[in-house]
Protein backbone atom coordinates (compact mmCIF):
# COMPACT_ATOMS: atom_id res chain seq x y z
CA UNK A 1 0.00 0.00 0.00
CA UNK A 2 1.16 3.50 -0.89
CA UNK A 3 -0.21 6.66 0.63
CA UNK A 4 -0.04 9.96 -1.23
CA UNK A 5 -0.79 13.39 0.20
CA UNK A 6 -0.91 16.42 -2.07
CA UNK A 7 -0.60 20.09 -1.22
CA UNK A 8 0.19 23.44 -2.78
CA UNK A 9 -2.90 24.19 -4.81
CA UNK A 10 -4.63 27.52 -4.80
CA UNK A 11 -5.74 30.54 -6.79
CA UNK A 12 -3.29 32.25 -9.10
CA UNK A 13 -3.56 34.83 -11.87
CA UNK A 14 -2.73 33.97 -15.48
CA UNK A 15 1.02 34.02 -15.99
CA UNK A 16 1.66 33.19 -12.37
CA UNK A 17 3.39 30.21 -10.81
CA UNK A 18 2.50 27.49 -8.35
CA UNK A 19 4.35 24.53 -6.89
CA UNK A 20 2.56 21.34 -5.96
CA UNK A 21 3.93 18.71 -3.61
CA UNK A 22 3.08 15.06 -3.17
CA UNK A 23 4.38 13.25 -0.11
CA UNK A 24 4.56 9.49 -0.52
CA UNK A 25 4.71 6.87 2.20
CA UNK A 26 4.27 3.14 2.55
CA UNK A 27 5.73 0.63 0.14
CA UNK A 28 7.04 3.17 -2.31
CA UNK A 29 9.87 0.85 -3.29
CA UNK A 30 7.38 -1.32 -5.13
CA UNK A 31 6.49 1.47 -7.54
CA UNK A 32 8.81 2.73 -10.24
CA UNK A 33 6.60 5.48 -11.63
CA UNK A 34 4.83 8.50 -10.25
CA UNK A 35 2.73 10.91 -12.17
CA UNK A 36 0.72 14.09 -12.13
CA UNK A 37 -2.76 14.11 -13.62
CA UNK A 38 -5.48 16.72 -13.67
CA UNK A 39 -9.22 16.74 -14.04
CA UNK A 40 -11.42 19.70 -14.85
CA UNK A 41 -15.18 19.68 -14.13
CA UNK A 42 -17.03 17.53 -16.64
CA UNK A 43 -13.82 16.31 -18.27
CA UNK A 44 -11.76 13.15 -18.21
CA UNK A 45 -8.69 12.89 -16.05
CA UNK A 46 -5.69 13.69 -18.21
CA UNK A 47 -1.97 13.15 -18.12
CA UNK A 48 0.28 16.03 -17.09
CA UNK A 49 3.69 14.59 -16.25
CA UNK A 50 5.36 11.38 -15.12
CA UNK A 51 8.61 10.33 -13.55
CA UNK A 52 9.86 6.80 -14.09
CA UNK A 53 12.97 5.46 -12.42
CA UNK A 54 15.15 2.40 -12.50
CA UNK A 55 18.38 2.22 -10.52
CA UNK A 56 19.95 5.68 -10.87
CA UNK A 57 18.12 6.69 -14.01
CA UNK A 58 15.04 8.92 -13.89
CA UNK A 59 12.91 9.63 -16.95
CA UNK A 60 10.47 12.50 -17.21
CA UNK A 61 7.57 12.84 -19.60
CA UNK A 62 5.26 15.80 -20.17
CA UNK A 63 2.00 16.40 -21.93
CA UNK A 64 2.30 18.76 -24.88
CA UNK A 65 0.17 21.55 -23.35
CA UNK A 66 2.52 21.87 -20.36
CA UNK A 67 5.91 21.33 -21.98
CA UNK A 68 8.21 24.23 -21.29
CA UNK A 69 5.96 25.50 -18.50
CA UNK A 70 5.73 22.66 -15.99
CA UNK A 71 8.56 20.74 -14.39
CA UNK A 72 8.24 17.54 -12.34
CA UNK A 73 10.92 16.44 -9.92
CA UNK A 74 11.50 14.28 -6.88
CA UNK A 75 13.67 14.07 -3.81
CA UNK A 76 15.58 10.88 -3.20
CA UNK A 77 14.62 8.17 -2.39
CA UNK A 78 11.28 9.13 -3.96
CA UNK A 79 9.55 10.37 -0.84
CA UNK A 80 8.28 13.61 -2.35
CA UNK A 81 7.16 14.49 -5.83
CA UNK A 82 6.91 18.10 -7.02
CA UNK A 83 5.25 19.87 -9.87
CA UNK A 84 6.50 23.38 -10.58
CA UNK A 85 3.97 25.20 -12.72
CA UNK A 86 4.94 28.42 -14.47
CA UNK A 87 3.19 30.69 -16.95
CA UNK A 88 -0.14 29.33 -15.83
CA UNK A 89 -3.15 29.66 -18.10
CA UNK A 90 -6.88 29.52 -17.35
CA UNK A 91 -7.05 26.17 -19.13
CA UNK A 92 -4.72 24.77 -16.47
CA UNK A 93 -7.56 25.08 -13.96
CA UNK A 94 -8.31 21.63 -12.58
CA UNK A 95 -7.94 19.32 -9.63
CA UNK A 96 -4.40 17.97 -9.74
CA UNK A 97 -3.66 14.45 -8.57
CA UNK A 98 -0.45 12.58 -7.99
CA UNK A 99 -0.32 8.87 -8.63
CA UNK A 100 1.98 5.91 -8.09
CA UNK A 101 2.23 2.59 -9.85
CA UNK A 102 3.99 0.35 -12.30
CA UNK A 103 2.74 1.22 -15.76
CA UNK A 104 4.34 -0.14 -18.86
CA UNK A 105 6.73 2.24 -20.55
CA UNK A 106 4.46 2.80 -23.52
CA UNK A 107 1.31 3.35 -21.43
CA UNK A 108 2.69 5.38 -18.55
CA UNK A 109 0.61 8.37 -19.63
CA UNK A 110 -2.66 6.58 -18.92
CA UNK A 111 -4.27 7.07 -15.50
CA UNK A 112 -5.68 3.55 -15.72
CA UNK A 113 -2.21 2.13 -15.18
CA UNK A 114 -1.61 3.63 -11.75
CA UNK A 115 -2.58 1.92 -8.52
CA UNK A 116 -2.49 4.65 -5.90
CA UNK A 117 -3.78 8.20 -5.91
CA UNK A 118 -3.69 11.27 -3.75
CA UNK A 119 -6.79 13.17 -2.73
CA UNK A 120 -6.22 15.94 -5.24
CA UNK A 121 -5.51 19.63 -4.86
CA UNK A 122 -7.42 22.41 -6.60
CA UNK A 123 -5.58 24.76 -8.93
CA UNK A 124 -7.53 27.74 -10.20
CA UNK A 125 -6.05 30.16 -12.73
CA UNK A 126 -8.18 33.26 -13.05
CA UNK A 127 -7.90 37.03 -13.10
Amino acid sequence: QVQLVESGGGLVQPGGSLRLSCAASGRTFRSYSMGWFRQAPGKEREFVATLTWTDNVVYTDYADPVKGRFSASRVSPKNTLYLQMNSLKPEDTAVYYCASGNPTWTQRRSPYNYDYWGQGTQVTVSS
